[in-house]
Order: structure tokens, then C-alpha cells, then sequence
């Protein structure tokens, strides 16, 4: 016959089944990652972005009859409303509907009114020896370069 004692779990069984438990649990959490995981989108939002600003520009050099946007040069400068080349104005409503900046500058949110103070967080450059241009995301996440060369 059975006693009382013999219908349960031990104490040792129980902690036993937590601490398997609980390392699953961080298998799992190491595997999934979030961290990196919000990184990756950032960065595919960086990718995403400068090639819509980008296109942009070529979209305005072929309506302009292969002028450029004034204020680019053979140096990288942030695209930003003083202190680097103010595209706002030249491409929002005709070319994009709202210029996009870095998922860590301005929340995320992308500049729609181009009269007030606006900084992207993305670079842009024209070559000095064949007119492509560079538009990058110095601010890129898990040690990677993005830019777009056109």
C-alpha cells in the first residue's frame, strides 16, 4: 500500500523542473535576442530611407536638366536645415511627402515643415569626379556602413 507521502513531488523534483525551465528560458531569450533584433530594423529603416532620399534627388536632377540640388559638395555633410545642405525645401511635396531622418533622431518621425529646425542624422556627398551621389547613415547599428551611391 501507498502512504500520503508517496502522492506528490518532492522539493527536489520541483526545483529541479524550475531550474531546467529557467534555462530554456535563456536559451531562448539569448536566441531571440530583442536587443538586436530592434537594431536590425533600425538599420532597415536607415536602408529603406536613404535610398527614398536618394531617388528623391535624382528625381529633382532630371526635372532641374541635370542640376543639382545647390549646397551639395565633395564632402559628406548631414542633411540638416543649418550647418549642413538643406534638402527639405527642394524635395518635400514634389519628390517625397516628408523627409525621412534616423529612427534615433527626432523619434523617428520624419520632417514635414521645412521652415523649422530639422536635422536627419543622414549624410550626403557628390563625387568630385563623376557627379554620384552618396547618401549614408552614420549612425548605423551593429557595426555596419550604409550608403547608397548613385
Amino acid at each position: 500500500m501507498h502512504s500520503q507521502r508517496d502522492a506528490g513531488f518532492t522539493l527536489v523534483e520541483i526545483i529541479v523542473v524550475i531550474g531546467i525551465i529557467a534555462v530554456l528560458f535563456a536559451i531562448v531569450l539569448v536566441a531571440i535576442n530583442p536587443t538586436r533584433q530592434f537594431k536590425q530594423a533600425n538599420n532597415t529603416k536607415r536602408q529603406s530611407d536613404i535610398k527614398a532620399i536618394l531617388n528623391a534627388v535624382q528625381q529633382f536632377t532630371v526635372a532641374n536638366r541635370g542640376l543639382y540640388p545647390a549646397g551639395l559638395s565633395t564632402t559628406a555633410q548631414t542633411i540638416e536645415k543649418s550647418g549642413g545642405v538643406d534638402l527639405c525645401s527642394l524635395l518635400v511635396t514634389n519628390y517625397l511627402a516628408a523627409l525621412p531622418v534616423d529612427p534615433l533622431t527626432n523619434n523617428g518621425t520624419a520632417v514635414m515643415n521645412c521652415g523649422a529646425a530639422y536635422n536627419t542624422n543622414y549624410t550626403i556627398l557628390k563625387s568630385a569626379t563623376d557627379s554620384r551621389i552618396t547618401v549614408a547613415a552614420p549612425a548605423a547599428e551593429l557595426g555596419v556602413t550604409i550608403s547608397v551611391t548613385q
